[in-house]
């Protein structure tokens, strides 16, 4: 206990040196931090949820070869936060890097901008995940009623339902975080496995080796053979979305200097691994695509369990693990929202940031940041009305705004020469500038590839309306910048570039804070003298 406190200590000593107070229990290790964004990524679930795009843009070689390459692509991401996350482990997470890695000047605008960009990523994710999660639960009744397709509102009041239990959860349920996020792991681990021993075991026909790794299909897209293929990478780039939302969580982990970089890339690298052992006894045992693609509620997992199986309760246990999955990824995804939206409002740069900044002292989480994020999760939610191709704008957005967030802070290291990291404890040494330029090309790509439609022709139903919620939560942003950030925010604390006597940041270093109390969180910026 006494070793745990003086770690304890250290942390926060580390955190105060960054212009913070330590509010939250560091009660989660880095097997917990793993688990979480392993649950947040929920493999098994993701690639679930969204296997009617590849069915539709290529099948086979879409499904297995754009899960491998957007694999090695999100490992160099992890690869390049988790370098900075070593220098620079806070809540604030890519929007605190952001500006750390900026000049004074550019700072705050590069840190709003991130911070807005990683907000609605972490909410658009939330949203996603849990939204998927109702859908996948109406589509169980579909196993024994083949005939029933839910309509707008049972979708909408499912994906409250689930909304409700993953934010109860993280309110009430906050001291078992730890053990739920290592639950993750386990539950996972063993579904995949049960679900591979028993689709091989019990399917009738199987598919051959040709098939499994060649076949190429995208005849259902309408889109040329060549570019389908890149718009079905939507389903992997999903799935391998949320790891850099740990990095929220630096202020509950012991050493997350060292642990939460270590917990960012191990998470990636095991979701890739899990989701190749999950896809090919999948492909192996593939019913028709036609059938699947014909699902009314646009969930074929479903179907496939049942029919591989022979009967709606082999198909529903099958169903049930995925199901499991499901809620330790929402319940995962809210937490980390909620964590972002409680380490931006602190530094003034949300409407209102005074109450969502706040931590309940007695359930020790910010409570009023997961009432915020599962309140606009359930608002947008109600997109599905006016367009039943929904769920292709909230996983578009969330692709878009959290890849964009995580090459901000990369791009901005690259420029300035890579200095702030040249001593950090995850070093990339020589390969640093080559991964970070590799992973900054795919970003801008994938920015402009999960803004297309998953089939053409396009009707206003069908339609991807990524674009235009990215563009209204970015009007959000911009009025409230002009209206009273651009006088008000700051940034950060404490801000890059101060000369040595002003004892700040000096090339992205942290200096002794011999100007501010650092037991109360208030804002301090370098230079300043009380």
């Amino acid at each position: 206990m006494r070793r745990r406190s003086s770690v304890d200590a250290t942390a926060n000593a580390a955190l105060a040196k960054m212009g913070y107070a330590s509010e939250l229990p560091r009660n989660l290790s880095m097997i917990s931090i793993l688990g979480l964004s392993f649950a947040i990524m929920a493999v098994p679930f993701g690639l679930s949820t969204t296997m009617y795009i590849t069915l539709t843009d290529g099948q086979s070689v879409t499904i297995l070869y754009g899960w491998i390459f957007v694999s090695l692509v999100s490992l160099a991401i992890a690869a390049s936060l988790a370098e900075i996350c070593a220098v620079y482990p806070t809540a604030g997470g890519v929007y605190y890097w952001s500006a750390m890695l900026s000049t004074r000047d550019w700072a705050p605008l590069m840190s709003f901008i991130d911070g807005w960009l990683t907000l609605v990523g972490n909410w658009t994710v939330t949203l996603s995940i849990n939204f998927s999660g109702g859908q996948l639960i109406l589509s169980a009744i579909s196993l024994w009623n083949e005939d029933f397709a839910p309509n707008a509102w049972q979708t909408i009041l499912m994906f409250w339902a689930v909304m409700l239990v993953c934010a109860s959860v993280n309110i009430f349920g906050s001291a078992y975080l730890d053990w739920i996020n290592k639950l993750c792991i386990y539950w996972t681990g063993a579904s995949v496995l049960i679900i591979l021993i028993t689709l091989l075991a019990m399917a009738d026909t199987r598919r051959s080796g040709a098939f499994v790794f060649g076949h190429y299909d995208a005849s259902a897209s309408g889109w040329p053979d060549g570019w389908a293929f890149f718009v079905g990478l939507l389903q992997a780039a999903y799935t391998l979305t949320g790891y850099g939302m740990v990095a929220s969580m630096c202020e509950e982990v012991q050493n997350p200097d060292r642990e939460v970089p270590k917990a960012i890339v191990l998470s990636v690298a095991a979701a890739g691994l899990t989701g190749v052992i999950y896809l090919i006894p999948i492909l192996f045992v593939l019913p028709p695509v036609e059938l699947l693609l014909g699902v009314a509620n646009g969930q074929p997992i479903g179907l496939l369990f049942k029919t591989v199986t022979g009967s709606a309760a082999g198909g529903f246990g099958l169903l049930f693990l995925i199901l499991g999955i499901l809620f330790f990824a929402g319940i995962g995804a809210l937490t980390a929202a909620s964590r972002c939206t409680y380490a931006f409002a602190r530094d003034g740069a949300i409407p209102g940031y005074k109450l969502w900044s706040k931590v309940d002292k007695r359930l020790n989480v910010p409570l009023w940041g997961i009432i915020l994020s599962a309140t606009v999760d359930c608002l947008l939610g109600l997109i599905y009305f006016g367009s039943t191709a929904a769920f292709n704008s909230f996983t578009g957005v969330a692709t878009i705004c959290l890849s964009t967030s995580y090459g901000l802070p990369i791009l901005i290291n690259v420029i300035r020469g890579r200095k702030a990291v040249e001593h950090s404890t995850f070093s990339l040494g020589k390969f640093g500038y080559a991964i970070n330029i590799a992973t900054l090309c795919w970003i801008c790509f994938a920015v402009v590839l999960f803004c297309m439609p998953v089939s053409i022709p396009v009707t206003p139903s069908s339609m991807n309306y990524a674009s235009v919620v990215f563009a209204g939560f970015a009007s959000i942003s911009v009025i409230w910048y002009f209206a009273r950030a651009r006088r008000e925010f700051k940034g950060p604390p404490i801000m890059p570039d101060a000369p040595d006597e002003d004892a700040g940041v000096v090339s992205g270093k942290m200096g002794p804070l011999d100007n501010r109390d650092k037991g109360s969180g208030e804002r301090i910026l370098v230079g300043d003298r009380k």
